[in-house]
């Protein structure tokens, strides 16, 4: 595993070189690192899913340079993604449009639909651009792991399985990108993220939910995401951590100290970008050996508090079966 400077030259060129190989780099997004391989190569994306242990019924999100590109490899853009393009690209946001045959079924899992951002993080621009294709790329993480905002965390879960990373330093957004589909004239938000419902709403007109069913549709929306190898819990106070082999993520400064091992404060102020940008890197260090299990404060449902709380949901789900 090597670790290059991703703003310098000669590390995009050589990051280009392994990319047109057929493997996979490692690079900084501004929501969270990225496995990426190029999206027109089957052989190439089979590896991403070899290297994280994802099922192959989980789409990944194909990345591209330019808003140009997009006519590449979707059929068809509605109004309402044009409005959302216009206020959002380059920036966290992905759309779910019908593909072209140029995008390979492994990369929607047999779908008739691609899901596609701009990413706004000038280290993935330039590789993007330089290779010159779309890049595939899911979280640079184990499947169903919570996703790495610096290139350490890449390299800590990852190890000699990715040999180049691109050090972008960390995520500015730490959180993931929004995803959105489009049917009959109509917004649908299938994950929370980066861009709130809030701003989509705004910018296009009414949002509504994606029903949760049994097909996956969309990265993100298996049930078990987002989750640490420890048991985590969701409280609403402090009181209600009876374990000191604890990690407790506060949303914003407690009023009394928790018994908690760990302490993790998302926001002193309680501010949602602070605590998104936050969010996964503080999860990461509280998912100790040493706890038995991480209690997380509720986070107002508001804005990106949406995003954040959809992610703990998940990753509470995984250990539902264990009381505390």
């Amino acid at each position: 595993m090597e670790f290059l400077n991703g703003f310098e030259h000669a590390s995009i060129e050589k990051a280009v070189k392994i990319l047109k190989d057929g493997d996979v780099v490692a690079f900084p997004t501004e929501t969270v690192y990225g496995l990426g391989a190029d999206a027109l190569n089957s052989y190439a994306v089979a590896k991403i899913f070899e290297i994280k242990k994802r099922p192959k019924f989980d789409p990944l999100i194909v990345h591209i340079g330019d808003r140009e590109w997009i006519s590449a490899i979707a059929d068809y853009v509605p109004p309402e993604a044009k409005k959302l393009i216009d206020k959002f690209w380059p920036g966290p946001l992905t759309l779910i449009l019908k593909k072209k045959d140029a995008i390979p079924g492994i990369v929607t899992a047999g779908l008739p639909t691609v899901a596609i951002r701009m990413p706004s993080h000038p280290v993935a621009l330039n590789l993007i651009r330089s290779f010159g294709n779309p890049i595939a790329a899911p979280s640079a993480n184990p499947f169903g792991y919570i996703s790495p905002t610096n290139a350490q965390h890449v390299a800590k879960m990852l190890g000699d399985d990715v040999s180049l990373i691109l050090d972008g330093g960390s995520s500015n957004y730490g959180i993931e990108s929004t995803i959105v589909s489009f049917n009959e004239d109509k917004i649908y938000l299938h994950r929370h993220g980066a861009i709130s419902y809030e701003e989509l709403s705004a910018t296009a007109g009414p949002v509504n939910e994606k029903e949760k069913n049994s097909s996956c549709e969309a990265p993100g929306e298996l049930p078990y995401h987002y989750a640490p190898t420890k048991p985590l819990k969701i409280i609403h106070t402090i009181d209600e951590i009876d374990d000191a082999r604890s990690s407790f993520l506060a949303f914003k400064k407690p009023l009394k100290t928790p018994i908690s091992k760990y302490i993790k404060v998302l926001s002193n102020s309680g501010g949602m970008r602070e605590a998104a940008a936050n969010f996964f890197s503080y999860l990461i260090e509280l998912d100790q050996d040493d706890v038995n299990i991480i209690y997380a404060e509720n986070i107002p449902e508001t804005g990106l508090g949406k995003a954040m709380m959809e992610r703990l949901k998940k990753a509470s789900k995984k250990y539902m079966h264990i009381t505390h």
